[in-house]
């Protein structure tokens, strides 16, 4: 074994999140390769990230790409045991709760490789979501624990995990949010999209919302009610696109269907926006920072601090008229104080931790 520390990415959040635990561990000089498996494949949602982030161009790129549940982390499981067997790090480090986490700390676990788990400990406690599913098995095989709200340091002693193992560090996602705050021009992506100067924004993606045929037509019709209240830019992954599209969204009157947005222009239409409409985690935790009314379409979340340190409500698809209403009417404001340590130094924190870790085990 040796100091190398071994980063494992497969997903836009997953990059967001990596980028400052990268930037920290460079500048502390540690030897670390970057993995790539591919999950997202496409050049919108993979390879403008790491331009846009200044994450270094990965070491390998596995190109697993889509498929089942059952099949892609089989995929993932066979790509990575080759990966991790020929780099032998002395530590490797995943992020977030998509398939190709969980497949790296299977792997590693498996190896004997210790495993390190950024943004453990969240819960939404909803079995249904595979998210859920993968973030509790890392959790359980993870040597480091980095979590980003005190919740879920709550959520991890209750399951039994060591607490020495346990460090509230803060949050990555934040990190690089404010690190490119300055390159946010609402302006800009309301000209570059035709966009009226009061506009919201919608992502989904979620099983729950995009897969289920009546589920998305559920959706569907209350976004294209939202609609009438306020324009709605889009942004859509192909298979949201493709569900929602056949449910009727697709040419509905003020919806403005776009394509997959790199990470300055997709937060660009963020920060301008009067109202964001996800069922994303990510956007939930850059929506409290940003100050924009947040509207969840989930029963649960495993952020429940953007609730209650930030602009985030859970919405069912009865309910977000209404609540875009109140938003409208200016009748959802921000908190005075956000969550803790949401500061920009949580990559800063990790490092150090990672960094007296490997002092002690290498």
């Amino acid at each position: 074994m040796n100091g190398r520390v071994l980063h494992v990415v497969g997903t836009r959040p997953n990059f967001v999140k990596a980028a400052p635990v990268v930037a920290a561990l460079r500048a502390a000089g540690c030897d670390q390769v970057l993995v790539h498996t591919g999950q997202h494949y496409d050049e919108r949602m993979s390879d403008i990230f790491f331009r846009q982030l200044g994450l270094p161009e990965p070491d390998t790129d596995l190109g697993v790409g889509s498929g089942s549940h059952a099949g892609q982390t089989a995929d993932l499981l066979i790509a990575l045991e080759g990966e991790l067997s020929a780099r032998d790090p002395a530590l490797v480090i995943v992020y977030g709760d998509v398939n190709s986490t969980l497949a790296a700390a299977l792997v590693a676990a498996k190896l004997g490789m210790p495993v390190a788990h950024v943004e453990a400990g969240l819960r939404s406690f909803d079995m249904t979501m595979p998210e859920e599913i993968n973030r509790r098995l890392v959790d359980q095989l993870a040597e480091l624990l980095f979590v980003t709200s005190p919740e879920a340091v709550g959520h991890l002693a209750r399951e039994g995990v060591d607490p020495g193992r346990v460090h509230l560090v803060g949050n990555p996602m934040i990190d690089t949010l404010l690190t490119h705050l300055g390159h946010f021009d609402p302006a800009a992506a309301r000209a570059a999209y035709a966009l009226p100067e009061t506009y919201g924004v919608v992502t989904l993606h979620r099983p729950a919302n995009v897969d289920d045929p009546e589920a998305a037509k559920a959706a569907a019709r209350a976004l294209t009610e939202a609609a009438r209240l306020v324009d709605l830019a889009v942004p859509l992954h192909p298979r949201g696109r493709a569900a929602l599209g056949a449910a009727g969204l697709d040419g509905a009157p003020g919806v403005h269907i776009l394509e997959p947005l790199g990470y300055v222009e997709f937060m660009s239409l963020v920060r301008g926006a009067t109202a964001v409409i996800t069922d994303s985690g990510g956007v939930q935790e850059e929506t409290t920072v940003l100050g924009v009314p947040c509207l969840t379409l989930r029963t649960t979340t495993e952020r429940p601090v953007t609730v209650t340190h930030g602009t985030n409500r859970l919405v069912g698809h009865r309910e977000l008229v209404p609540a875009l209403r109140k938003v409208l009417d200016g009748g959802q404001p921000a908190p005075e104080e956000g969550p803790p340590l949401w500061d920009g130094r949580a990559g800063a924190r990790i490092a150090a931790v990672v960094t007296r870790w490997l002092d002690h085990h290498v």
